[in-house]
């Protein structure tokens, strides 16, 4: 079969229709498959930020970056923003990727990759910019300060983005509880940042160091730290060490007067019994320590230490009691005194358990010998006779129960 020319004709033009046709439906279906991808990026201010767009499928299809005030920044690898800080870092059909460098907080915003298909497919990323706080400072110290005063620490820092967090240690210890005021600096988006550690100074905070530390996201675990020494005066603290617990005539003693304060005390001052020492000789003062040699009862009595410097002065006691060596020994010995008196007392009772006992045996036999009496004065026997005692008995209690 023979086709004429004009349906040959009419066929192939018509073959053409549907593949072009096709051709369209497949480049458009290529074009639903091409979507951008960003992702969003933190940068502390003053560092570098990496913009990414990439496609996992592209024709050929142009990409571009541009910043939050819709300016283009790159067009493929062509760049269109003057900005010296503003790099290209690859480029091809499948990726664009620019660095901004010396990010300020002006840079923080919405950046947007677009994908020039038809429809134009945008990605956006969103740079966040961290305002590094400065070092912190501690003001309200006047030194030196007095026991008992109150203490007002203040600690500050500006600069922080978001706004940074102020904590409190003591000697490595940290203090709880204690609030912190936030300001925030309108013009750069910034916080400024204050803290107040408010405590009564104690003679136990003479040389502590406090410390305010400043955390923030922008310091990456490392951070600002300021520190202030404390510096407290106080009255002396006085102690009175002795060299014997238990001195005896004869021995010699020695007690050592311990005073701390600041400033440091001057050399102290020892007394007896409110005076001063009776024998110099023998008791001998060399700076904070008093020697008494050669004990004897005399030396009995209550010594005082007393310490001073500017801020004050304290004192304490010391009773001494010496010991007689001899009488110690004897009380070692057994207490034949004691012993004696329980042995008298032993025999004292057993000698009137005897003497009850026997009173009791003689009382209870003359009973029944005088029964035995007044029966056989009418009985002819001895059982008569008993018989006659009974019945006394009972006439007798019969004539008590009469005069009753």
């Amino acid at each position: 079969m023979r086709l004429k020319p004009g349906a040959l004709l009419r066929f192939y033009s018509l073959c053409g229709i549907l593949v072009q046709v096709a051709a369209t439906k497949n480049k458009a279906r290529g074009s639903q498959g091409q979507f951008p991808l960003t992702q969003n990026v933190t940068v502390v201010e003053g560092g570098t930020a990496n913009l990414t767009c990439r496609v996992d499928q592209n024709d050929n299809t142009s990409l571009q970056w541009s910043n939050p005030a819709q300016q283009t920044l790159y067009f493929d690898d062509k760049k269109a923003l003057r900005d010296n800080r503003i790099e290209l870092v690859r480029a091809s059909w499948h990726e664009l990727s620019i660095s901004v460098s010396d990010v300020s907080l002006s840079d923080e915003g919405q950046y947007t990759c677009s994908l020039f298909t038809m429809p134009v497919k945008t990605s956006k990323a969103f740079l966040t910019v961290l305002g590094v706080p400065e070092k912190p400072q501690i003001t309200g110290f006047t030194s030196p300060v007095m026991e008992g005063e109150r203490m007002q620490l203040t600690c500050k820092t500006s600069g922080s983005k978001p706004a940074a967090d102020i904590r409190w240690f003591k000697n490595d210890k940290e203090v709880k509880d204690v609030k912190y005021v936030k300001e925030e600096d309108s013009a750069r988006k910034t916080f400024t940042v204050s803290s107040t550690l408010d405590f009564l100074a104690d003679r136990s905070d003479d040389g502590a160091v406090v410390s305010c530390r400043v955390d923030h996201e922008s310091l990456n675990s490392t951070p600002q730290i300021a520190m202030q020494v404390l510096e407290i005066h106080y009255t002396p603290l006085v102690k009175i060490i002795s060299s014997n617990s238990w001195p005896e005539e004869g021995q010699s003693i020695i007690l050592t007067c311990e005073s701390k304060g600041k400033p440091v005390p001057e050399p102290v001052l020892w007394t007896k019994d409110g005076g001063e020492l009776p024998d110099p000789e023998r008791m001998v003062v060399n700076g904070r320590v008093l020697s008494i040699s050669f004990l004897n009862k005399t030396d009995n009595g209550t010594y005082r230490c007393e310490a001073k410097n500017p801020i004050g002065r304290n004192s304490t006691e010391y009773v001494l009691i010496v010991h007689d060596p001899n009488a110690l020994a004897g009380q070692t010995g057994p207490d034949h005194a004691l012993i004696g008196g329980i042995v008298a007392v032993v025999v004292f009772v057993t000698l009137c358990s005897i003497i009850l006992l026997g009173r009791y045996l003689a009382r209870h036999k003359g009973t029944y010998l005088t029964n035995e009496a007044k029966g056989a004065e009418d009985a002819p026997d001895a059982d008569t006779a008993i018989i006659n005692a009974e019945g006394s008995q009972v006439n007798a209690e019969e004539k008590k129960e009469y005069f009753i």
